[in-house]
């Protein structure tokens, strides 16, 4: 008893960590929505998001051998240039990381385009808003994408337990609670954001490393070699000294700015 009870609350903080990303994603696309109903759409957004990531874990327990295994028509040798073999797993965290790459990039084109800007002072960035069920769509469909690997490793955590049904229930109860505490602080950080504009840029940059990191994760779970060199995935260590600093120095930077401004001010 007390075994399993340990193993839900390692469960419950693998979950909180791994789903740091995850929820500054929701912060950042839920802004696309109208804003009387952003807030609507994050909470539900997450709800569904939780009952889907239940079933997908009913799904990968019944059929996880599936998703390891190499599909024979995408396994193949090209001599010299690569070698792969793709497999349902690697598929869906490398589709996952092309489509956060290419958000990034997208919205930080956006914000330094002259033409965009324009057109946000004209008509409030309307161009850019979506509906809220798109966007609900869209957290739905991220959500299950990062929770991919954090269920895998779930599965991994409790492989100990000899009582399937057991080890079902404690999974499930560590999906919700950190589902649940996505819901608690996802209003709380897009109310920083909101406050404070500048982190939006650094939140982006954010995004596009953890895209990196899943592109990697899914080359290397792909088997895949570019011209002799294994694709070797991003570890959360690195990921997260990349986030340290990457912080750091907006932090310093801000503060520098701040500074030139002000002996700017005493100098008029």
């Amino acid at each position: 008893m007390l075994e399993n009870i340990f193993t839900l609350l390692m469960l419950v903080m693998l979950q909180a960590v791994l789903g740091f990303d995850n929820l500054l994603y929701i912060s950042l696309e839920s802004k696309k929505a109208p804003e009387d109903q952003q807030k609507s759409v994050r909470k539900k957004g997450i709800l569904i998001a939780i009952a889907l990531r239940i079933v997908l874990l009913f799904v990968l327990v019944s059929v996880i051998d599936f998703f390891q295994e190499p599909f024979s028509f995408l396994t193949a040798e090209i001599k010299d240039i690569a070698k792969f073999a793709f497999n349902g797993h690697s598929l869906i965290v490398l589709a996952g990381g092309g489509f956060i790459i290419y958000t990034a990039i997208k919205e930080i084109w956006h914000m330094i385009s002259i033409k965009d800007f324009d057109n946000h002072v004209e008509d409030g960035d309307s161009k850019s808003k979506k509906s809220a069920n798109a966007v609900i769509t869209s957290i739905v469909i991220m959500n299950l994408v990062f929770s991919f690997d954090s269920i895998l490793a779930a599965i991994g955590l409790t492989s100990d337990i000899e009582n399937n049904t057991t080890a079902f229930i404690i999974m499930a109860i560590a999906i919700v609670c950190s589902g649940l505490l996505m819901l608690l602080l996802a209003d709380k950080i897009s109310v920083f954001l909101a406050k404070n504009r500048m982190y939006e840029v650094l939140g982006l940059f954010i995004l596009f490393i953890v895209g990196i990191m899943l592109v990697t994760e899914g080359g290397h779970l792909a088997h895949l070699e570019l011209f002799g060199n294994h694709i070797v995935p991003m570890s959360k260590t690195t990921f997260y000294f990349v986030l340290f600093v990457l912080i750091v120095v907006d932090v310093v930077q801000g503060r520098y700015q701040k500074k030139l401004l002000a002996e700017q001010q005493k100098g008029k």
